[in-house]
């Protein structure tokens, strides 16, 4: 019999970013819990071919295209989602950028825009058209993925870093607003994970061989120790958690 702890049976959950890496982790996890999940990101086959994935394994789910950095559209799949099965119940900030690669001395103004829209002020836009409805209901999950670039210094990936720590700290903000209304809101700041998005890192043979060197648990990250962080965080089990940033980095920030 699964943990009721942990059994997300009846959950509406929508994922950000969901159609590879650690947000379909998290979709798939929180789909493999029981919830009802509602499957995004920018290209529309993705979706469908993510889509037929999950269905055919028997999980629940629905999928639409969206940018999030066009408030149009992240609007319209929150609505996509409220028309097809009436409540969010979790919500799961994952899309993100990192448009640039180098020092803050060669950042551009539209590259800082580009990333600072997409990686936090998205997330808040999220967070306002999700959390009324949770707190009438009597509560809900915000999850918004970070990084330990957000807790870290990193002379190559600073402004995604930058990003990551607004993150965070919009993570605690939302916490004390919402909590009165039992809406909890928290982070994942994931460590090096071997996706697409984090290619031009972990392909690169000295950083990757560095990074692992650095890692107590020698290894880098796979998207699959992600997702079941996501599951817990929306469970029963995290009924009392709040505010915080569970960082999930192989013990890289405890040295």
């Amino acid at each position: 019999m699964p943990n009721p702890m942990f059994d997300l049976s009846g959950q509406i959950a929508l994922i950000t970013g969901s159609t590879k890496g650690i947000g379909k982790s998290i979709a798939w996890e929180l789909a493999r819990a029981g919830a009802k999940v509602a499957i995004s990101s920018r290209k529309a086959d993705a979706c469908e071919a993510v889509l037929a994935e999950f269905r055919s394994e028997g999980l629940t789910a629905i999928a639409r295209p969206c940018n999030v950095s066009h408030k149009d559209e992240l609007r319209a799949l929150v609505d996509f989602t409220l028309a097809e099965w009436g409540r969010i119940d979790i919500a799961v900030s994952n899309a993100a950028v990192n448009p640039y690669y180098g020092p803050l001395s060669g950042l551009s103004d539209e590259v800082f825009d580009k990333t600072m829209n997409a990686n936090v002020k998205s997330n808040l836009w999220l967070a306002n058209m999700v959390m009324p409805g949770m707190a009438e209901r009597g509560g809900g999950s915000v999850i918004m993925v970070g990084s330990i670039a957000g807790l870290l210094a990193n002379t190559v990936v600073g402004i995604y870093g930058i990003s990551k720590a607004a993150d965070h700290h919009l993570v605690r903000n939302l916490a004390a607003e919402w909590g009165p209304k039992n809406v909890r809101v928290n982070a994942i700041a994931p460590g090096l994970i071997r996706t697409d998005f984090a290619r031009a890192l972990w392909t690169d043979e000295k950083r990757r061989t560095e990074r692992e060197a650095a890692t107590p648990l020698r290894r880098l990250g796979e998207p699959a120790d992600i997702g079941g962080i996501a599951v817990f965080l929306a469970s029963k089990a995290a009924a009392f958690i709040t505010g915080q940033t569970i960082v999930a980095d192989g013990g890289v920030t405890i040295l």
